[in-house]
């Protein structure tokens, strides 16, 4: 599958347009509750993060405002190459 960068952000993105992800992401982005998140909320996330935190594995946590989510904010855990998405979701606990 070739990899091309989206021209909005400068992030990896499939041949379809989507950022790179896991088979693990894909099924959990059909959960009632992550069907929600738009992938511009998680390109956004990824390109301008207000926190990161790399996790002892190596995958990389970052975290960002949503406004059109209610001021929620999006946690998305990449893998360590910083690329691919492995999990998104809406953090509760989170505090800027």
């Amino acid at each position: 599958m070739r990899r091309r960068v989206s021209s909005m952000i400068g992030i990896p993105v499939d041949s379809c347009g989507f950022v790179k992800s896991t088979v693990y992401f894909d099924a959990m982005s059909k959960r009632p509750d992550r069907a929600e998140i738009k992938r511009e909320w998680i390109q956004r996330a990824i390109a301008a993060p207000l926190r990161e935190h790399v996790q002892t594995d190596g995958r990389i946590r970052r975290w960002a405002a949503v406004p059109e989510a209610g001021g929620r904010f999006l946690r998305v855990v990449l893998l360590p190459d910083g690329e691919t998405v492995h999990n998104a979701f809406f953090d509760r606990g989170f505090k800027p």
